[in-house]
């Protein structure tokens, strides 16, 4: 049986005895900010704000069921458009659309407005995982193409268990196309080269064709071992060795006749730690946990210490990297990706602190408070930020009435931390359906501090599922992605950034690449991010980062915004038209296949959260190809089934016995999975499935989804982990 928690007095609060020994002897030391100022501050702001955060989350239910009561009243009516415009805008669910506006966010830094390239998302309760995005900023190409299946295994070019120097020289090859692209020769190319790359006085012994391109380098002993080069804005990092020492661990030596050791790319420019869907935290020892981490990177001493192959490794925050430039001036980069922080939405409570009536304290609240206390740490040493903001990304906002109580939250954490007005920066994940409709007046609530818009089409969908849950059966999910309504849902996205004067300033961001081994695929798809005009997108691994890459050395972001602010960009009607599948005519195979996928993809997700505490993981689907899998991917497929529980299109029986056959699928999968460090080992659900929590939980995401508050998956996952922690 778990301890149980202790609770200190503490301002008319009650306190976890493990969070206010984070707070008191970890978080603020070395800050101006006394314990006393923090605790009152955080009190006063608590009794004052969750009243208001209480309210907020009434008028959610309220606008949902004067949804349900107009679809259900027109029930096997044809769509009328003006109609359910009319309604939306007389339940204050669609607003009316103010004047024009440019956001005025300063003290932005360059990774946000100037720099165009993918994101990083990492559960903040890893340190290995945050160590890794951290460092992510520079990536081996040569590593990322060797270990990738962009690199075919055939004609004897197979990873295999030691290096191949067959696949090696595919790698080199392969390199070299990507350097004529980027960064082309004056009448020749990088593959025919014949001499080796040396700089003397300043001057290298071959012509580029932009020589703008050429930023710097470094010599080791009078010899070249880096040259530096800059496309639209990206940094490549060509690294020279000609000591005979190994390249991408060949242990015959240096095979590349220009003695290139690696080629080095600027990749993940950004990176979410996030607190709230790829994590599982549920009390205020995982809270810390998470918090712990975060203050750790913000004062640059975070380090991890694990095995790897039978070798004991410590890994620990990169440094900044110093160049020479061609003038005999020094160049300093930033050595790491800029770190932002995802706080919680505004649905969740956590009994970390109680209030002084008893109830649990909201967790967005303390997420804010905590998260820009830590940044403190960061200000002197500018190890982050250069600009000394924080960034906070927050998700899941209904509209632009619960973006002002984001700014509100803000504003008191400033006061208390001593801030500067807007010096807490915010990022709007666009992945509720009122947010989408309303994007513009949310923006513009927020439009002294905004730095990034986002769409989630997982999320997106999954509330698209529940709010219009009376309408029908929805459509298969794997068709979501080509309906009208998803199409205006993205080209909005970058339509309102972009008329709100987000270019150059903040960033407009795209979704996850789901599939971390299959990467010849995202690069033949994830460049339709850049070409939409978004300059950042989500990928899941620093590999992932160096390849999605190349697609913003190829898509000059910032030049084609011109063209894209001159397309229409009304979309309303489309936004509006809900993807319900009005006259079914699925065969039972096709049915039996939506729900196994889907079940099949719960399970996967729930028995880890649940039993280990993982909140975000690469889970196999029913074909074996690992996706990853965080909150959202288990909000979509548990909304969609419990739709079509609530329509008639299947059975709860038939549903329980696809849950049970998956469940044996997820345990087979999961045989060798002995638990990371600090888990315990995989508990099979079958057969015994009324004592697995897991199994439980997972069933209860489906059977009761109808009436989770906007379909979130948190309040069941919260509650079973907790059942789970105390056994």
């Amino acid at each position: 049986m778990k301890k149980k928690e202790k609770f200190i007095k503490t301002y008319d609060l009650s306190v976890s005895n493990v969070l206010l020994n984070f707070v008191d002897k970890e978080l603020l030391p070395g800050t101006n900010i006394s314990r006393s100022r923090f605790w009152k501050g955080l009190s006063e702001t608590l009794h004052k704000l969750t009243p208001i955060n209480k309210k907020l989350l009434e008028t959610r239910e309220k606008i949902q069921k004067s949804l349900d009561s107009f679809y259900l009243e027109r029930k096997g009516k044809k769509f009328n458009y003006n109609e359910y415009k009319n309604f939306l805008k007389k339940i204050k669910y669609l607003k009316k659309n103010g004047p024009n506006f440019k956001i005025q966010t300063k003290n932005v830094d360059k990774e946000i407005s100037s720099i165009c390239g993918p994101q990083l998302v990492c559960p903040v309760s890893n340190a290995r995982f945050l160590l890794n995005a951290a460092n992510a900023r520079w990536v081996s190409l040569y590593d990322s193409l060797y270990g990738s299946n962009i690199i075919p295994e055939t004609k004897g070019a197979l990873k295999g268990k030691t290096y191949n120097p067959i696949r090696g020289k595919k790698v080199i090859e392969y390199a070299r196309t990507i350097l004529d692209k980027y960064v082309p020769l004056k009448n020749n190319s990088w593959s025919n080269l014949n001499i080796i790359p040396n700089i003397e006085n300043n001057i290298l012994n071959f012509e580029l064709k932009n020589k703008k391109q050429l930023v710097g380098y470094k010599l080791d002993k009078k010899k070249l071992s880096s040259l530096l080069f800059k496309n639209n804005n990206l940094h490549i990092d060509i690294l020279f060795d000609y000591s005979e020492k190994l390249e991408i661990n060949n242990p015959d030596g240096n095979q590349d006749p220009l003695k290139i050791h690696d080629i080095i790319l600027e990749s993940a420019i950004s990176t979410i730690c996030d607190h709230e869907d790829s994590v599982a935290a549920v009390d205020a020892e995982d809270k810390v946990v998470g918090y712990r981490n975060w203050l750790l990177l913000m004062k640059g001493n975070l380090s991890s210490t694990f095995k790897k192959k039978g070798k004991i490794i410590k890994r620990n925050l990169n440094s900044d990297r110093e160049y020479q430039s061609f003038k005999n001036q020094k160049i300093k980069l930033h050595g790491r990706s800029l770190l932002l922080n995802r706080n919680v939405g505004h649905l969740m409570t956590n009994h970390a602190i109680l209030l002084k009536d008893g109830s649990e304290c909201p967790e967005g609240i303390l997420d804010a408070f905590i998260t820009s206390a830590a940044c403190l740490h960061d200000f002197k040493r500018k190890g982050n930020s250069k600009n000394n903001s924080i960034y906070i990304v927050k998700p899941k906002m209904h509209g632009p009435e619960e973006c002002a109580f984001t700014n509100l939250i803000f504003e008191k954490v400033e006061k208390i931390l001593k801030l500067k007005h807007n010096q807490i920066l915010c990022g709007i994940m666009d992945e509720e359906r009122r947010t989408s409709v309303n994007l513009k007046e949310c923006i513009r609530i927020l439009r002294n501090r905004v730095f990034f818009i986002n769409t989630g089409f997982l999320d997106r969908t999954g509330d698209e599922i529940h709010t219009s849950m009376e309408t029908g059966p929805m459509i298969l999910k794997g068709d979501m992605k080509s309906t009208n309504w998803i199409k205006a849902y993205e080209n909005n996205n970058i339509d309102a950034g972009l008329k709100c004067g987000f270019s150059g300033k903040a960033q407009i961001g795209k979704g996850m690449w789901a599939m971390p081994d299959l990467l010849k695929e995202m690069m033949s798809q994830k460049i339709s991010h850049p070409l939409s005009g978004a300059n950042c997108a989500w990928v899941p691994s620093p590999t992932a980062a160096s390849l999605h890459a190349l697609h913003y050395h190829e898509v000059n972001v910032f030049s084609l915004h011109k063209k894209v602010k001159k397309r229409k960009s009304s979309y309303l009607r489309d936004l509006l038209t809900i993807p319900v599948e009005n006259n079914p005519k699925w065969s039972k195979e096709i049915i039996e296949k939506e729900l196994k996928n889907n079940c099949q993809g719960i399970l996967g997700y729930v028995v880890r959260w649940i039993d280990q505490s993982v909140g975000c993981s690469k889970v196999p689907d029913i074909n074996g190809i690992g996706l990853m899998e965080d909150r959202a991917t288990c909000r979509i497929s548990s909304q969609l089934i419990s739709n079509w529980l609530h329509h008639g299109i299947c059975s709860k029986k038939q549903v329980l016995e696809i849950m049970k056959k998956m469940a044996i699928i997820v345990d087979n999968q999961n045989l060798k999975d002995r638990g990371m460090k600090d888990q315990d080992p995989y508990q099979p659900m079958a057969p015994n499935f009324e004592k697995s929590v897991a199994f439980k939980a997972a069933c209860d995401l489906v059977f009761h989804g109808k009436h989770q508050p906007s379909g979130y998956t948190e309040p069941l996952l919260h509650f079973n982990r907790l059942i789970k922690k105390s056994v």
